[in-house]
């Protein structure tokens, strides 16, 4: 009985933390914030579906939009690319844009090769607050790519970035 109990116990706890990551979708790109937070962009196997999930690592505390075949156009992604290395000052910037009741998320993945700096994380602006929230990413916790974004189709992809 003693350890119907505890099995019991430990079922209801994981019934009630949400993935990240569900069995039927891929990772899009992910990481860590620098207070210890998981953000994930994910898209059904299939492509029904994108999502972007942010929370603790045991649960999902928002995720945006819902996930259906609409999900799709209400993502957008922005890239600027200027190869060269450190003589031409090389850049490599990557964004993902959403909007959700009137605040704006971007998503970001850059590299500057001057000084070869990296950055991810996520921008939240809020209109009424005025200047935007920096979520700082911990890059060596990176998963993924937004890259395949310039290709798939996937997405609308805007000429302007950040």
């Amino acid at each position: 009985m003693k350890y119907l109990l505890i099995f019991c116990l430990i079922i209801s706890v994981q019934s009630k933390a949400q993935k990240h990551l569900l069995s039927n979708e891929k990772r899009v790109f992910s990481f860590q914030t620098k207070k210890g937070k998981y953000m994930t962009l994910a898209k059904d196997s299939a492509n029904k579906y994108i999502v972007y999930r942010f929370g603790t690592k045991d649960t999902v505390e928002f995720e945006y939009p819902e996930k259906n075949r609409s999900s799709w156009s209400k993502f957008k992604y922005g890239f600027y690319l200027r190869g060269g290395g450190v003589q031409n000052e090389g850049e490599d910037r990557n964004y993902i844009y959403f909007s959700n009741k009137n605040i704006r998320y971007t998503i970001y993945d850059t590299y500057y090769a001057i000084g070869s700096k990296s950055f991810i994380g996520i921008k939240v602006l809020d209109p009424g607050v005025g200047k935007p929230i920096d979520i700082r990413g911990e890059y060596r916790t990176k998963q993924g790519t937004m890259i395949d974004f310039r290709d798939n189709k996937l997405l609308e992809i805007l000429e302007d970035t950040e």
